[in-house]
């Protein structure tokens, strides 16, 4: 029941979405149209409820008033647009796209599905990219929802707000307050942005190149195209046959993610968008923005700027990177328009988006992002490049986008390098100055300058083919020949690391960590707080909601967040009890302590203490759970 609940929930914002879509789009092709409404459905789903969630906590009626805050929304803007007349295409037309974006929309939802807490024998498995960050994730999902704090506290590192975009967890927060399993909670609201994101490269790449055909082949480009890494599995593969084999086995060794051999251009779909909630909902949202800035920017369509100014001015707090790419796109667009002159009606445009877009990131960006990141910022160059020559480095990781795009810029339209010198800005900004903790985290920017980079070869590659197809049969057939060769180097790398992950397998929590879970669950209070390793597939953190006393070093340091007194408390609690435990628990407010695998490989506990002084809040083969309080 709660399930159905949830998908009618999230069916009512799309509808809603759609209503706003029907005043702002009806001239658009009906596509575009449902596309942009279901963007704008995704905007109100992340944000209404936590508007809401900020008043009155995050609870059932924070939810409800948010679903009918877009619902009144989504009929007050059908209403206004009933007189207008709609555009209509033959879907016909769309089955390209619908064939491309549907197959690539099905490859990520098999990898969601097999990547997402697979539970077999008990335990509960995921995928290579989901193995680091989704017990995170799960740790954000959980404790929003059983501990109602709005804005979130750190479960992983109690008393400190979390410093993170935390809408991209909030929004399926939602559906776990519904009573929905975590798995399904997580599941739904990712295939919503999914759809957004794949469908949404699609759409822009489609209004900036004008065929269908170059935005097809650009949007595959994009999500699986990759560099010449393929050449490190293939090379004396007769010398040493397992060279190919060890690529489905071992873990992170593929032809777009090999750190040893400089390989560091991951590909999108299986190491960003699957693990990343932050920036598959941002994507879900940029995309659209960049689809609408094209046109009010390029276009000098002024109706696109309004509708532009109100999905950026939520990106923030969904997605500080992608609010930045943007802002840097944008600003560039701006600067070019005072720079030719384009006149005072287009200034106007370009004034209304930017101040919308201030009133509404501002209170994000001064209250939560510049309180979390502005230590953040230093000078860095040359991205993640730690062995390589400057330009080889990028050669084998782009591989022919990269060779191919200084061709593809020469013959590109004055527009088009108007639009793409903004990718280049974000690509200068991204090599000198590190914006996180960790500087491999840049490439959340440098994508949206390869979304661009994969449209302009894209584009000529297309341009390229059909100069090449004029003639004889025989010229048909070379240029045929000649294409197959050039879409293998393209994507066979891409291709490769889709199939790594499709096979990859990992035990995430083990199932009798699971059923101390799920007893937790039903028996804990929700903010009560356990002592425990800070193994960063923790059970309690990661599936209960509830608090421990420290988390994972490699989610909390690349947050930004000093942590190093709750870790230092960790071995004196369970090594030095009689000394350190009274003062430490009260200090850090344990009510319980576990003790399984993880906690005895890891320190010398005290079991004589534990078991004098508390009862056995739970216990089965290899878990303990002593009860403080």
């Amino acid at each position: 029941m709660a399930e159905l609940f949830s998908i009618l929930y999230l069916s009512l914002f799309a509808l809603s979405g759609l209503g706003i879509s029907r005043l702002f789009f009806y001239r658009d092709r009906p596509m575009i149209r449902i596309w942009l409404g279901l963007t704008f459905g995704m905007l109100m789903l992340i944000w209404l409820p936590a508007l809401f969630s900020f008043v009155f906590g995050f609870v059932l009626l924070s939810q409800l008033l948010g679903l009918f805050a877009a619902c009144l929304i989504g009929t007050v803007c059908w209403l206004l647009s009933r007189k207008k007349s709609l555009t209509a295409t033959p879907w016909k037309k769309e089955l390209p796209a619908l064939i491309a974006c549907g197959a690539l929309f099905l490859l990520c939802l098999v990898l969601l599905s097999s990547h997402t807490i697979v539970e077999r024998d008990g335990a509960l498995y995921v995928g290579q990219s989901t193995y680091g960050d989704l017990a995170m994730h799960l740790g954000f999902i959980s404790s929003i929802a059983v501990q109602g704090t709005f804005p979130p506290m750190y479960s992983i590192c109690p008393g400190i707000p979390v410093s993170y975009p935390f809408l991209s967890e909030s929004v399926g927060a939602t559906f776990y307050l519904f009573g929905t399993s975590l798995r399904f909670a997580t599941m739904l609201t990712a295939s919503y942005a999914f759809l957004l994101a794949i469908f949404g490269a699609y759409c822009f790449l489609e209004e900036w190149l004008g065929e269908k055909r170059k935005a097809v082949f650009s949007t595959l480009l994009f999500f699986v195209g990759g560099g010449f890494g393929f050449w490190y599995f293939f090379d004396l593969l007769k010398a040493n046959p397992g060279n190919l084999s060890r690529l489905f086995a071992a873990f992170y060794e593929t032809p777009t993610n090999f750190v040893s051999n400089g390989l560091r251009w991951v590909n999108p779909i299986a190491d960003m968008m699957i693990p990343q909630r932050a920036l598959l909902f941002g994507w879900s949202i940029l995309f659209a923005c960049l689809f609408l800035l094209y046109r009010g920017a390029i276009k000098k369509d002024g109706s696109a700027f309004l509708p532009l100014a109100i999905l950026a001015g939520g990106l923030p707090l969904i997605h500080t990177h992608s609010f930045l790419a943007l802002g840097i796109v944008s600003g560039f667009l701006l600067i070019r328009s005072f720079a030719i002159g384009e006149g005072k009606k287009q200034y106007a445009g370009y004034a209304k988006y930017l101040v919308i877009v201030l009133a509404l990131a501002l209170p994000q960006l001064i209250f939560f992002t510049f309180r979390g990141s502005g230590s953040f910022l230093k000078f860095h160059f040359n991205w993640a490049n730690e062995s390589d020559n400057y330009f080889w480095f990028y050669i084998k990781n782009f591989g022919l986008i990269a060779l191919l795009f200084p061709v593809a810029f020469l013959a590109a339209k004055k527009e088009d390098r108007a639009l793409v010198g903004g990718g280049l800005l974000i690509w200068v900004i991204a090599e000198f100055v590190q914006f996180q903790p960790n500087t491999y985290d840049n490439n959340k920017l440098l994508f949206i300058t390869f979304l661009l980079t994969c449209g302009l070869v894209g584009g000529w590659l297309i341009d390229a083919k059909d100069r090449l197809s004029r003639g004889a049969a025989r010229n048909r057939l070379s240029v045929g020949v000649l294409s197959v060769i050039v879409c293998a180097t393209l994507f066979l790398s891409g291709a490769l690391t889709l199939g790594r992950e499709y096979v990859s397998e990992y035990q995430l929590i083990s199932a009798n960590e699971v059923l101390a879970a799920d007893y937790v669950e039903e028996n804990a209070a929700p903010d009560a707080t356990f002592l425990t390793y800070n193994n960063h597939n923790n059970c309690i953190a990661a599936l209960t909601g509830r608090n421990i006393v420290c988390g994972s070093g490699s989610y909390l340091y690349f947050h930004g967040i000093n942590y190093a007194d709750h870790e230092i408390a960790l071995p004196l609690m369970y090594e030095q009890p009689e000394l350190y435990f009274d003062s430490l628990a009260e200090k850090y407010g344990v009510d319980y302590v576990l003790i399984s695998d993880a906690e005895r490989a890891n320190y010398s506990i005290d079991y004589d203490y534990f078991t004098e002084r508390f009862s056995v809040f739970y216990q089965n083969d290899s878990v303990t759970i002593f009860q403080v309080h």
